[in-house]
């Protein structure tokens, strides 16, 4: 086994399937972020281009593209992790068990949710190709901005497919009593 993937299992608690997605939800977040500083980078260098020189042409163009594809990105991430926004107030009374079984629904939700969108964006995505969009000013095909967030829409229904089997052992598992 690689020492990244041991690694990896040791901080996370995770081996096998779920250590492999986790990893991999990891690393995508991570391509997601250099995605978006690149997008930074591109619209710093047109701002100074513009003042000094001719600005990036399309710029707004890579920057719709670029943020998409950046902001999928991270779903799997949240997923995996638990980052997702909850409403804490509404569950802070209920035991382990109804708020282990609230998150399995929640995570059920995302599953399903992921694949939809990902069932949709890829009827999307190949009606981009078979019309030939592209973009106005660089003419860059709209559809090969679908590939990576078809991507991370699979990582995220392997994400919640996790995040759903690891909540539904914790709402069926008594929670262990603590010895003083």
């Amino acid at each position: 086994m690689p020492s990244i993937v041991r690694d990896w299992n040791l901080t996370t608690g995770r081996a096998g399937f779920p250590g492999a997605v986790a990893l991999a939800a990891t690393l995508w977040a991570l391509l997601g972020g250099l995605v978006l500083l690149a997008v930074v980078a591109m619209n710093v260098a047109s701002v100074i281009g513009g003042i000094v020189w001719v600005p990036f042409p399309g710029d707004f163009e890579m920057t719709q593209i670029g943020v998409a594809v950046a902001a999928f990105s991270f779903l799997p991430y949240t997923q995996i992790t638990g980052g997702n926004v909850t409403a804490d107030i509404f569950t802070s009374g209920a035991g382990v068990r109804t708020r282990a079984a609230l998150t399995c629904l929640a995570s059920l939700v995302a599953f399903g949710f992921a694949l939809v969108l990902l069932w949709r964006m890829y009827a999307g995505m190949l009606d981009q190709k078979a019309y030939s969009y592209t973009t106005t000013i660089l003419q860059f095909p709209i559809w090969l901005a679908f590939l990576p967030i078809l991507i991370s829409l699979a990582l995220l229904a392997l994400a919640a497919f996790v995040s759903f089997t690891e909540d539904m052992r914790r709402a069926v598992t008594p929670p262990k009593v603590r010895e003083n």
